[in-house]
């Protein structure tokens, strides 16, 4: 691993240099050393200099992971090119993200993944500049060409934009630099063990900051990072690390399939106990923890046990609990939110981020209570959604549970229940479940199973759509 400063090399020529033969980009197609991946790095460089890309220029890629997507990031980063990363959505969602990003009249540069199902006709409808990912022919240098030249960059430029998922409101573009990221990465490996002889699938979008956190510690360490297919089974073939939710991670056991897996890192509001212990005796250590797209993605973490808590502050982040609010500094703090070329600094108050989640201190490890923003109030009670949530994930039945408020003319608001379910649950069998567990004004006056369209490949389901789903099918009950 290597030391943080104001100025750092490219990892990828610094690891070029030191190991150059080393494996470290492993897709479908190919396997590629170091000294390749920094050649390759090279060629998209100059293909984005031909585009009339320069420093402080905003790319917008639209798209799913791809080989090229990482490629061109790495090029981005040497030409100061701040890469805004989001997912593949109809033509109004994108138009609204780019006018957060480029100012009236600018004409925004946006480059599609050749995964996304977006089609390049459509950048003519925003009146976009198109850029080209893959590789003209004559662009392709040999790749086994050794870059001996180690240059250098400032990490404390704007390097990327991350939208947030827009689950309570209009999603926000959120701001960083290279060097936020890495101390992200630096912290996070204290606890997590990952060295240059391991493989880190990038199992998450790119366009969400724990996708984009598992390219930030593959160059951290030198190790190699696999981009796969999108079929998990094979994809987790040979790699020792990933980045999963539990349902994926119980879908890789059902699988049957030979794993060579030590470590994953889970994320979801609900990690089963007995997933975790399937995983040890496989030998795979599992981590939870707690983050945030402001906090480029992890604040805390531990490896899971039988404790519903979130784990330690590690290195480089501050955490604080002012009346019950979790606030948040330190190196791994977004710059801001970027819009039309300014950036708002995130530091609200006396340098303090306020993450608008609830929390407490237990046994040295954060506990989150949940969200201002999903606190109600029914007969006179304050209600977390979270804790209702927390009480129905732990039905055997249930994969996923939100609770929404309605509106409710005795009560004021009322919660019901948005499921995945691996099973019919009937409203009985899940009164008869929350008996004992919750207060009777806290059970939910109704249950429906999620619709397929609102999973969004498990990563995080956005509150705001549930709300709108559920609206209309209220609407239709009446």
């Amino acid at each position: 691993m290597v030391d943080l400063s104001s100025e750092s090399r490219f990892l990828w020529k610094l690891w070029a240099k030191e190991r150059p033969t080393q494996n470290a980009f492993i897709t479908p197609d190919c396997t590629l050393s170091w000294s390749q991946v920094d050649a390759l790095v090279d060629a998209y460089k100059h293909q984005l200099l031909s585009q009339g890309l320069t420093r402080d220029d905003v790319l917008t890629i639209v798209g799913k992971n791809s080989p090229e997507v990482v490629m061109v990031y790495l090029a981005a980063l040497e030409l100061g090119v701040i890469c805004a990363f989001t997912m593949p959505q109809p033509n109004a969602s994108l138009k609204n993200k780019l006018d957060t990003l480029y100012p009236p009249g600018a004409q925004p540069s946006i480059a599609y993944s050749h995964h996304s199902s977006s089609q390049p006709a459509e950048l003519a409808l925003s009146g976009a500049r198109p850029i080209k990912l893959s590789l003209l022919k004559d662009a392709v240098t040999d790749v086994c060409d050794v870059r001996q030249g180690l240059e250098v960059c400032d990490v404390t430029q704007l390097s990327s934009i991350i939208f947030t998922s827009g689950s309570t409101g209009n999603p926000k573009a959120v701001a960083y630099s290279l060097e936020q990221h890495l101390f992200s990465a630096k912290g996070l490996l204290n606890a997590i063990h990952y060295q240059p002889s391991d493989c880190w699938l990038l199992s998450l979008p790119m366009y969400h900051v724990s996708g984009l956190a598992i390219v930030h510690r593959w160059l951290f360490v030198g190790a190699s990072l696999k981009v796969g297919s999108g079929e998990l089974s094979s994809d987790a073939i040979g790699c020792t690390h990933a980045s999963l939710v539990p349902t994926q991670l119980h879908r890789l056991f059902e699988s049957k399939q030979s794993l060579s897996l030590t470590h994953v890192l889970l994320g979801g509001s609900h990690i089963p106990l007995k997933l975790a212990l399937q995983a040890q005796d496989m030998g795979i250590e599992t981590w939870l923890g707690y983050g945030m797209t402001e906090a480029a993605s992890t604040v805390t973490a531990k490896m899971v046990d039988e404790t519903n808590t979130a784990g330690s502050l590690l290195p480089y982040r501050d955490l604080k609990i002012d009346q019950g609010r979790i606030f948040i500094s330190g190196n791994t703090l977004a710059s801001g939110y970027y819009f039309q070329g300014e950036v708002i600094t995130l530091r609200e108050i006396d340098g303090w981020f306020d993450s608008k989640d609830l929390g407490i201190w237990k046994n040295g490890e954060l506990q989150i209570v949940g969200r201002v923003d999903n606190q109600f109030i029914s007969g006179g009670e304050n209600i977390h959604c979270e804790e209702i949530e927390r009480a129905l994930n732990a039905h055997p039945g249930v994969v996923q549970a939100y609770i929404i408020p309605i509106d409710d003319t005795e009560f004021g608001q009322r919660p019901v229940a948005v499921t995945h379910t691996s099973h019919e649950i009937s409203l009985a069998d899940y009164q008869s479940f929350l008996d004992g567990k919750l207060e009777k004004f806290k059970w939910p006056v109704r249950y429906y199973e999620m619709p397929q369209t609102l999973m969004n490949n498990g990563i995080k389901v956005s509150r705001k759509a549930l709300r709108d789903w559920l609206n209309e099918k209220e609407v239709q009950t009446r």
